[in-house]
């Protein structure tokens, strides 16, 4: 089973786009939180088939109106701010926030924790088991904690449950191509 994994996205629907185009064959999606608006929910849901399971971050501030349009998308759900399920016999957990999935992935009880919110992308073991994701940001930049902003290559990743490994990818000049 191959998971599409973004976070991060801040209305860049033009990055989005790409990333939709390339991950359409994947078997399900998780957004690690900060869509930001909520026509953002309608282009994913246009745009991916399969199940789509979303936890909130701290940048998606109409949490009523996102909400409010799942209910026509079928194979959208949402989490709040933690989901955990079973992918391909895999258990795994998601979490917007970097500190708290990888306390979250400390624990060893799960094979894989998918987490954003600091635009960083990172693939590691964290704990004895436990595959730590953050696909960084389909936004493409990151910032330093002082509210100063660096570009950097919008990115996402796809999990592979058969294998329990994940492979980045980032979109340049519209094209995507492998990460890390």
């Amino acid at each position: 089973m191959r998971i599409a994994i973004l976070s991060d996205i801040h209305d860049h629907v033009w990055n989005l786009a790409v990333a939709l185009e390339f991950v359409r064959d994947a078997d399900a999606m998780v957004c690690c939180g900060d869509l930001c608006s909520p026509f953002v929910l309608d282009q994913l849901a246009r745009g991916f088939g399969g199940p789509i399971h979303i936890v909130f971050g701290n940048n998606d501030a109409d949490t009523y109106r996102i909400t409010a349009k799942t209910p026509g998308y079928p194979h959208v759900r949402l989490y709040g701010e933690f989901f955990e399920a079973t992918f391909g016999g895999r258990r795994v957990a998601v979490n917007h926030f970097h500190n708290i999935a990888l306390a979250i992935a400390a624990s060893d009880e799960y094979e894989a924790v998918f987490y954003g919110h600091n635009h960083v992308f990172r693939i590691h073991m964290a704990g004895e088991r436990t595959l730590a994701v953050n696909p960084g940001s389909i936004m493409g930049c990151q910032f330093d904690g002082q509210a100063n902003r660096t570009d950097v290559a919008p990115t996402f990743a796809i999990y592979d449950t058969g294998t329990g490994m994940a492979q980045g990818y980032r979109i340049e000049g519209g094209a995507v191509v492998a990460h890390g």
